[in-house]
């Protein structure tokens, strides 16, 4: 699989995002504490930007009346319609049994280590 570098960590701090185009491909890259994870940026529900919702958690409930509020920062939510996706893997909350928003591979290299092509 073709590797492409598209920032630096330092471009991505804990809890940001951004948008960057791959092959022609919108991505969204999330920093989560460290962790960095993309998703293409359009939800799969209707095509709204995911770089340009919401990031935020999950309302649990165990019985009635008894709330908590978990995975915070790691749920984005479609502007269009407020679909909420995982971050880490792409599934919906919405739909989890049939619908994804599509994952990429994101890896962090040593700059030290990258050597830029073509190679001939």
């Amino acid at each position: 699989m073709k590797k492409h570098v598209v920032a630096s960590t330092a471009e991505i701090p804990p809890g940001a995002r951004k948008l960057v185009t791959v092959a022609g491909r919108p991505i969204v890259i999330f920093n989560l504490d460290g962790n960095f994870f993309g998703l293409f940026n359009r939800c799969p529900h209707n095509g709204g930007s995911l770089a340009d919702g919401i990031v935020t958690g999950l309302v649990r409930s165990t019985e009635p009346g008894t709330y908590t509020y978990c995975r915070r920062g790691e749920v984005v939510r479609c502007p269009w319609h407020g679909w909420e996706f995982d971050i880490r893997t792409g599934q919906s909350f919405c739909r989890p049994g049939d619908l994804k928003a599509r994952q990429f591979n994101i890896e962090v290299a040593d700059g030290r280590d990258i050597v830029e092509g073509p190679y001939v």
